[in-house]
């Protein structure tokens, strides 16, 4: 139960700070000052090209199709492994998360509407940057087919493709802060939100063969 309960505590509080700009966001600026200076001791493209290639994993194109590929390639192997006649459920799971994805965010960003790093004001009809949509896309895309994955995959794949998950997640959000994309805490809210997500369909995802809810319990994404 720490993962979902951190998640939700952390989002709560981010979201309330960001709704307040309340002092939290210092947190935001002096990151952003600490980027910034990097930048200028660093000059050179060679990072700003690592760091836009990093945002862009996050977005629709690569996300969507890798998570839709891994749902249709877990219901093949789901089938080879007689998944009690529900060999198909990868797929619309795969479809429901990339619908899922902009309901989440979008409707937040419209109601924060917060500016993003460069200050500029929001033009109308303009969403706010507040949560991170490219955190959100990367990390539940990859963590969702990375999901799907694991559960017809053997231990040890299965621990690679959790950790490149993870990683992936991570380096877009580090893409996002170093590019001067989004604010620290706009990525912080995307993972937030990913990972509540992601707890709920790893209890409730079965894996092939049966056991239903007890062995969807014993994820590794839990």
């Amino acid at each position: 139960m720490a993962v979902p309960v951190v998640a939700a505590v952390v989002l709560l509080l981010v979201s309330w700070q960001v709704a307040v700009d309340g002092p939290l966001l210092g947190l935001d600026r002096s990151v952003r000052a600490a980027v910034r200076t990097a930048h200028r001791e660093q000059p050179g493209t060679l990072l700003d090209h690592l760091g836009h290639a990093l945002s862009d994993l996050g977005s629709s194109v690569p996300a969507i199709p890798v998570l839709l590929a891994a749902g249709a390639l877990a219901a093949w192997r789901w089938r080879r492994a007689d998944a009690a006649g529900r060999w198909w459920l990868p797929l619309p799971v795969a479809v429901l998360t990339a619908g899922l994805i902009p309901l989440l965010v979008v409707p937040a960003k419209a109601a924060f509407a917060r500016p993003g790093p460069l200050g500029g004001p929001l033009t109308p009809g303009q969403w706010g940057w507040y949560p991170s949509g490219h955190t959100a896309t990367a990390s539940l895309s990859y963590g969702v087919a990375a999901l799907l994955l694991v559960r017809v995959t053997g231990p040890r794949a299965a621990r690679l493709l959790t950790a490149g998950a993870a990683l992936l997640a991570v380096a877009v959000g580090a893409g996002l802060v170093w590019s001067d994309f989004h604010w620290l805490l706009d990525v912080v809210a995307g993972w937030c939100l990913a990972a509540l997500v992601l707890w709920g369909a790893a209890r409730w995802l079965p894996r092939p063969g049966g056991g239903g809810r007890r062995q969807a319990s014993g994820s590794s994404l839990r």
